[in-house]
């Protein structure tokens, strides 16, 4: 039977730059790829039911730290880049991208209600020959078994009426190196069809698309492309653990390994996992792969030890406080860097939290400094919230500092000569020469 979406035109419409493009969802991802599409030419509409960053845009603002204003102004003013709160809006567009977040609920388990509310907003206002694809990190399956039935409950059939198609994000925010449209973008359609449409759309503003036999294939894909990553820093936690037993420098041991030049890629540790991806997705796979009877052991494991960490780093504070006849109940504790990773803005999921709110219920006094970072809330306990402080009046009143975020704009030389303990969990202080007596490595 002849696909009703052939003919749509909705290939010609993408070769001309005609095609209007809907973004739903403006985070980390989404909203990069909006302006990745608007720069290509594309009248993209981003969707959000937050108003804050739809009013943001609209005036020309950023609301994410490593995005430039400025270009989000000029989208704006060519008449390329839209924002709007109005679901309608998406039957004006001939491409639906949904980029939502995929968490875990608090069982672990595999939490899809904003990729079912995103299908649940757009589903009425699907019309023949549109193409949506889904690029929010997920389990095999997804996007034929959660989001299709959603999408298809008004009439309209994927494959014949609408195309469909996964295509896994692969932004690192605030990596000038691999830009958008710089990173080769994976392709899955439910159908042929679907995947030369999802293609074309792709092709267009990204330098290299590769496509794949399915979208469980993309699916899956994109998971170890995050597990890989969650393993080898297991690894290299585990190695810190061993090297301080040992009395080594885990990152001098990774440092001489990586000068050889095949068969290893290095790995640092750090204070536990953060961001949206490495400590939520491996437990999408390990979930899923309950329906097969299998144990991802594996890949538990490394969630196990990654998980650990923050509890690790709080007994080495406890250890290096001790040793400067200073316990911790009462001790005033400076947290430097409350971000998941160096000169971004970003708190989700980031260990630095964990380790604040553990320290305080071990009876410290926590402030925390972060150039980036005005306010933090506390993941575990509700209604607690910090506040950056001025970092020199922090220092001198600390009894110690503990570097969770290693960001660029920190004067280290600074910080150990005027703190009374630096304890270092990201190896930032590895350049300062003189001090190196209150530095310990967590």
């Amino acid at each position: 039977m002849r696909q009703r979406i052939e003919g749509s035109g909705l290939l010609a419409r993408i070769a001309t730059r005609e095609a209007k493009v809907g973004v739903i969802g403006l985070g980390y991802v989404g909203l990069p790829l909006g302006m990745a599409f608007a720069a290509g030419g594309f009248e993209t509409m981003g969707l959000d039911v937050d108003h804050r960053k739809v009013d943001a845009i609209e005036k020309g603002n950023s609301y994410i730290r490593h995005i430039d204003r400025g270009e989000i102004a000029r989208l704006g003013t060519s008449g390329k880049l839209h924002a709007s709160t109005d679901f309608s809006r998406a039957s004006a567009c001939d491409a639906l991208i949904l980029c939502v977040p995929t968490p875990l609920k608090a069982t672990r388990d595999p939490d899809l209600s904003a990729i079912e509310a995103a299908g649940r907003a757009i589903a009425p206002h699907l019309r023949p020959g549109q193409l949506v694809v889904l690029e929010s990190t997920t389990f095999p399956g997804t996007t034929e078994e959660v989001l299709r039935p959603i999408l298809e409950a008004g009439g309209l059939k994927a494959g014949k009426d609408f195309h469909l198609a996964f295509s896994p994000e692969r932004e690192d925010p605030a990596n000038g190196k691999f830009t958008t449209r710089a990173i080769p973008k994976l392709v899955g359609g439910y159908t042929p069809a679907c995947l030369q449409a999802a293609m074309a759309l792709y092709g267009s503003v990204i330098e290299r698309v590769v496509p794949v036999s399915s979208m469980r294939v993309a699916e899956l894909a994109k998971l170890l492309e995050n597990i890989f990553r969650c393993v080898n820093i297991a690894l290299v936690n585990e190695m810190k653990m061993l090297c301080d037993r040992m009395e080594l420098d885990v990152w001098e041991v990774i440092d001489a390994a990586a000068t050889k030049p095949f068969g290893f890629m290095p790995f640092y540790p750090g204070p536990g996992l953060g961001g949206h991806c490495i400590p939520v997705d491996p437990f999408y796979l390990t979930w899923k792969a309950r329906e097969f009877e299998f144990t991802t052991r594996f890949i538990e494991l490394a969630g196990e030890i990654n998980t650990s960490m923050p509890y690790y780093v709080v007994q080495r504070s406890i250890e290096a406080l001790n040793a400067s006849g200073r316990g911790v109940k009462g001790a005033k504790i400076l947290a430097l860097g409350a971000a998941y990773k160096k000169d971004v803005d970003d708190l989700r999921e980031s260990p630095a939290l964990r380790i604040m709110e553990l320290l305080e219920e071990k009876g410290a006094v926590v402030d925390y400094h972060d150039p980036y970072v005005p306010e933090a809330a506390s993941h575990r306990h509700p209604g607690r919230i910090w506040r950056s402080v001025p970092l020199d009046a922090a220092l001198a009143a600390s009894d110690a500092v503990i570097v969770l975020t290693d960001h660029s704009s920190i004067d280290y030389e600074k910080v150990v000569e005027k703190a009374r303990l630096v304890i270092d969990t990201r190896n930032a202080t590895k350049n300062v020469r003189s001090g190196r007596e209150k530095i310990v490595k967590a």
